[in-house]
């Protein structure tokens, strides 16, 4: 029995910055009547809001549910005054125009600019420097037809390799590429998770959609935790009943 579950959050808790959906809510709340919950993903704290926290049943146990922005480069819990963050850390003002400079350089060396965007392509989540190749706002269908394979980011990703050493630069949700501190992924914000919490690694399990070299969930893998890889939230549902059974 695992003491605590984790998830990525887009692909696999809901689709791409999209809210849970209504059984997922339901699914997260009869899990943390056995177990905590961690959800890590490359998305700030308002997208968390909008997607995890405010879309909870009232009965879900809220003080078992730990929420990592940013690649768990921020840590937020629920208590007496709601949900209050535990710690962030930040890039400084020098480190993020470096990194924005670093973006368009390594667009226009690959050619991978789209002919339509929706919204800023670059977010500076404090913590984490987001780029997402159709812009912050496109919808569901281009993001899933733009870069199904990984393929055009995995060579932005070797580009973007040689322009910023020294930091991580990982693959994340539909169309996405997360840049945080060196070290900075999601085995990282696990080993904090296992810090705060005090729930060793051998008794936590994680589930995401990105489990494989180069994609943001495959560091929960390389730091040895058990993994489930999941198609799609569909599948993710299917993998908590079969958990809630089994902890019961």
């Amino acid at each position: 029995m695992k003491e605590l579950i984790a998830f990525d959050l887009d692909g696999t808790l809901a689709e791409s910055k999209q809210p849970l959906g209504e059984a997922m809510g339901e699914a997260l709340a009869n899990l943390l009547a056995v177990a905590h919950v961690a959800v890590i993903s490359g998305g700030d704290w308002p997208q968390f809001d909008k997607q995890v926290a405010s879309r909870l049943p009232a009965r879900a146990d809220l003080s078992r549910l730990w929420l990592m922005p940013t690649t768990g480069t921020k840590l937020f819990t629920h208590g007496g005054a709601g949900w209050t963050p535990v710690y962030a850390e930040l890039f400084d003002d020098a480190q993020k125009q470096a990194i924005f400079a670093a973006f368009d350089a390594s667009l226009e060396a690959t050619g991978f600019v789209p002919e339509e965007t929706w919204g800023e392509r670059i977010e500076d989540r404090g913590s984490q420097i987001t780029f997402s190749a159709l812009g912050q706002q496109a919808p569901i269908h281009a993001k899933e037809v733009w870069d199904p394979d990984f393929a055009k980011r995995k060579v932005i990703q070797a580009d973007l390799r040689t322009r910023l050493p020294g930091l991580s630069i990982n693959m994340g949700g539909a169309t996405s590429i997360d840049i945080t501190r060196e070290g900075v992924d999601k085995a990282y914000g696990l080993q904090k998770l296992r810090d705060a919490s005090g729930i060793a690694l051998e008794a936590m399990l994680f589930i995401g959609d990105a489990i494989f070299p180069g994609g943001n969930d495959y560091p929960a893998k390389t730091l040895g935790l058990d993994t489930v890889r999941v198609r799609d939230p569909q599948e993710t549902l299917s993998v908590i009943d079969a958990i809630v059974a089994c902890q019961k």
